[in-house]
């Protein structure tokens, strides 16, 4: 355990820091808490931020993560909890102060598709659909996010 005293400053960094940890079986196993969190998770500090706006940056790790672990005959979707409405390949992904997260896409047949939902009641489901088109280079959404997340940060520096 560490017990290093800190400053007033490192306190008041180390609490605005966020802070993700994970345990798998397999230690290799690539885990989100490996990601480097972009300058706009780190640029304020939590409490500053609206549920929405957080939960939307902590899910962009998530969704990166398990894109990387993809081969490139797969997509990422999710699927939906204590609900039969099936998957919806994730097209992309927003959210709406002060706590709607939003995800786009389409079914399985290329129905249009749009989850709105209340922070409170998130859960997401990742799963790993084979694409659509077979020639087609896999698309990945969780990349266009993070450089997303990353292009607001540079704004507001």
């Amino acid at each position: 355990m560490d017990n290093k005293i800190m400053t007033s400053a490192e306190a008041l960094e180390g609490a605005a820091l966020p802070r993700c940890h994970e345990v798998h079986t397999d230690p290799t196993h690539p885990k989100a808490s490996d990601q480097k969190m972009p300058a706009a998770m780190t640029d304020k500090p939590a409490a500053q931020k609206s549920p929405a706006q957080w939960a939307y940056e902590r899910t962009v790790l998530y969704l990166k993560n398990f894109e990387e672990q993809l081969d490139a005959d797969h997509e990422i979707a999710m699927g939906f909890a204590g609900d039969n409405s099936g998957v919806v390949k994730i097209e992309g992904m927003g959210y709406f102060d002060p706590d709607i997260v939003t995800f786009y896409g389409t079914d399985p047949a290329g129905g249009r598709m749009q989850l709105v939902q209340h922070v409170s009641q998130l859960s997401v489901l990742f799963r790993a659909l084979p694409k659509q088109v077979k020639s087609a280079k896999a698309n990945r959404i969780g990349f266009r996010l993070l450089e997303d997340l990353e292009n607001a940060a540079k704004e507001t520096t």
